[in-house]
């Protein structure tokens, strides 16, 4: 599978679980640590883990697609799942301002989402 799809694909499952925030970023170009980076918010301890776990299972069950690694669910602040290419990281958002990603990624470019996995839209089947 392809990475911009696989990233595509992990914010779908985070918005399902009501992600917000979410953002893909591009860092083919800047980085040899992976091709795309997910980053979103969830309000709790509890949400952040269920969209970690809706990600995992989304890519594992649909996709049989599973993390290289998976770091900080079990606090439920911040966690972090590496799928080699596409790295999705989850914050509470006083975390995320902490460590502000987008800005330490500043010169990388945005990847909008197809408009049928927007926020606003249906979920896909």
């Amino acid at each position: 599978m392809e990475a911009k799809q696989k990233a595509f694909l992990c914010a779908h499952y985070a918005l399902d679980k009501k992600a917000f925030n979410l953002t893909i970023l591009d860092i083919r170009e800047l980085s040899s640590l992976a091709d795309f980076l997910v980053i979103a918010s969830g309000n709790s301890d509890r949400q952040v883990q269920a969209i970690a776990e809706a990600v995992r299972l989304g890519c594992k069950n649909n996709e049989r697609i599973s993390p290289l690694g998976v770091e900080g669910v079990k606090e439920g602040r911040w966690a972090l799942l590496d799928y080699g290419d596409v790295m999705v990281h989850l914050f509470q958002p006083t975390l995320r301002e902490f460590y502000d990603l987008e800005s330490m990624w500043s010169e990388a470019p945005r990847v909008e989402l197809p408009e049928e996995f927007s926020e606003r839209k249906i979920r896909l089947k």
